[in-house]
């Protein structure tokens, strides 16, 4: 069964992980990744990622990319958003302390946000709105 507007959005809202896929090349399959993003219904999505990772160069040569989310409970739910990226922006202590409180336990954040900042290099946001919507609710299994 498809999900309406509304349902869908909301979906895509909940902090769900998402595979993340991008056309490095065009003699390959696309590059999917896992990863945290952030959406607000009616809204762009956003993603976090280093400045020089494979999905970061994918991204800027391609323009686009798309995210798919799902569940296996209490029904199989998947949602797949395809879009371009309408803007970039340099990171912030706000946003990454914003995705990491989206997806650890509130006494985590902390210690995960100072090892993000000072292990795991530097990062930008990319923005998309997702332009195509693929989804249904397959029921219980």
């Amino acid at each position: 069964m498809t999900l309406s507007i509304e349902e869908r959005e909301q979906f895509l809202a909940e902090p769900h992980i998402g595979a993340l896929s991008v056309v490095e090349r065009p003699d390959r399959a696309p590059l999917t990744v896992p990863i945290w993003y952030q959406y607000t219904p009616g809204g762009e999505l956003w993603v976090r990622t280093g400045t020089d990772s494979r999905k970061a160069r994918a991204i800027r040569a391609a323009g686009r990319f798309s995210l798919m989310v799902q569940r296996t409970e209490p029904t199989v739910r998947y949602v797949s958003v395809e879009g371009p990226v309408t803007r970039t922006a340099p990171d912030s202590h706000e946003h990454s302390w914003e995705m990491t409180a989206r997806y650890l336990p509130q006494e985590k954040v902390a210690a995960f946000v100072e090892y993000d900042r000072t292990r795991l290099g530097e990062h930008f946001l990319v923005y998309m709105r997702p332009e195509h919507w693929v989804c249904a609710d397959l029921g219980a299994v």
